[in-house]
């Protein structure tokens, strides 16, 4: 497959597949993700379905076009310059394959036994698959080939996410129970009586920052998705920023400006193709094509985000390389509109058809009694906070983890009991997501390469 040539007729039917998959997997997304946010407002009956769900995907939206794109391009960053951009210019149809077909796999297998699984561990083990898979097509030390340290940095953010989510959602149950007196936040929802009309108003609310801060969070890790999948197959048109203000010879000042730092700390995997990035984009007399220099941007990245990360760096060599990286970025990671409306909306419809199983987990299945409004409400307000300040610093975390985790904090600070059964399920699917998505998309990349 690595053989397609750009806008040949493989190319373009690999266009169209990689198209269906990936607006797929993110209607899947909507499966998991963003029924968390419409879990609580449902289960007690404060808004219909068909509202909730449409008043969700108004809120993803929103989130989507005024989040930002930077959890977009920290999953990006995932892998390696080659597989991203690769230097002959042939689409990147093995990575968009194995990505999209691992990912969206495990997402529904999970969704079809109701276990809130997390789109973002889908998506993150099946990125560093592709990686090491990548590794072993080129017989390269995966120490030296694999950006270890961007990976750490993910991975840290989504195992820390849950723990703070369960913590801090019990204590948001605590203080609402000692300082609101309503009985209807504490009583299971009946299904012959109407919600009072504070905690309606109370689930909506929170209902409406969950959904927004999704948004802003997840929604951009569609971005993402969706920008690999059109700059994979069509380079020429989108593989650099239209809008963007460096020209060629800017790009070779910045590059040279980064060359003493990276040249400095050569224990890093990245140095030689980074040095070699820079003297191609330093000639004047080499012609290169948009994939090429996208290709060379992305080496330089690697080099100098590698100096931001090495401890013998002073504190100004790193605020050096974090100004380059600065200016760089902008050229090479971009969204136009059109792909963060399609993002929002891949979400909202996958919502709108498959919230059900979800909602009833979460409602029935993670405590030993039925989840309670103020329970629902207290795991949703800090679910939003931890997800929104995650989207906003530019680090990917889990919508379904952390809301599951903090449903599962209320229910011991209510001391209501947790059911281990459905408990062991969702830690099961934790636990092998990444093994098994980084194991399949590593086998399925190196196959189709």
């Amino acid at each position: 497959m690595l053989q397609f040539a750009p806008s040949s007729a493989g190319s373009l039917i690999a266009l169209g597949l990689c198209f269906i998959l990936v607006c797929v997997f993110e209607f899947a997304n909507g499966f998991h993700d963003t029924a968390n946010a419409v879990a609580t407002v449902i289960y007690t009956r404060s808004l219909r379905p068909r509202t909730a769900v449409v008043w969700s995907g108004l809120m993803n939206l929103l989130g989507v076009l005024l989040g930002g794109i930077s959890v977009a391009y920290a999953l990006v960053e995932l892998l390696p310059p080659d597989v991203l951009t690769p230097p002959n210019g042939n689409p990147a149809v093995p990575m968009l394959v194995a990505l999209f077909g691992t990912a969206l796999a495990w997402n529904l297998l999970t969704w079809w036994f109701g276990i809130p699984n997390s789109s973002s561990h889908c998506t993150i083990g099946a990125l560093i698959g592709v990686a090491i898979g990548d590794s072993f097509l080129h017989a390269r030390d995966l120490g030296h080939s694999v950006d270890w340290g961007q990976i750490t940095k993910v991975l840290r953010a989504l195992a820390i996410s849950p723990l703070l989510g369960f913590f801090l959602a019990g204590i948001a149950y605590l203080l609402i129970r000692a300082c609101v007196k309503l009985p209807a936040l504490y009583t299971p929802p009946s299904e012959n009586d109407k919600p009072h009309p504070v905690v309606r108003a109370l689930l909506i609310l929170t209902c409406t920052s969950v959904s927004f801060s999704h948004g802003s969070n997840d929604g951009q890790k569609s971005i993402g998705l969706i920008m690999l999948t059109i700059i994979g197959l069509i380079p020429a048109s989108f593989a650099m920023n239209p809008g963007h203000t460096l020209d060629r010879p800017q790009l070779a000042v910045l590059a040279n400006d980064a060359r003493p730092l990276i040249d400095r700390y050569d224990r890093y995997s990245f140095r030689p193709d980074a040095l070699a990035s820079i003297d191609r984009l330093g000639n004047p007399a080499a012609a290169a094509t948009p994939s090429e220099v996208r290709g060379d941007v992305y080496e330089i990245l690697s080099g100098v985000r590698d100096v931001g990360a090495n401890p013998a760096a002073s504190g100004a060599e790193k605020a050096k390389a974090k100004t380059i990286a600065a200016q760089l970025r902008p050229c090479v990671e971009y969204a136009p509109f059109w792909v963060r409306v399609l993002s929002a909306l891949c979400l909202g419809i996958g919502t709108m058809i498959g919230y059900r199983r979800i909602v009833t987990t979460l409602g029935e299945g993670i405590g030993k009694q039925h989840l309670t409004p103020a329970q629902g409400a207290a795991s949703e307000i800090v679910g939003a906070g931890l997800i929104a300040t995650a989207g906003y610093t530019g680090l990917p975390v889990s919508t379904t983890h952390i809301i599951t985790s903090g449903v599962a904090g209320t229910m011991v600070a209510a001391g209501s009991g947790i059911n281990m059964r459905t408990l062991g399920k969702i830690a099961l699917a934790w636990v092998t997501t990444l093994p098994a998505t980084i194991t399949v998309s590593a086998i399925l990349f190196y196959v189709l390469a």
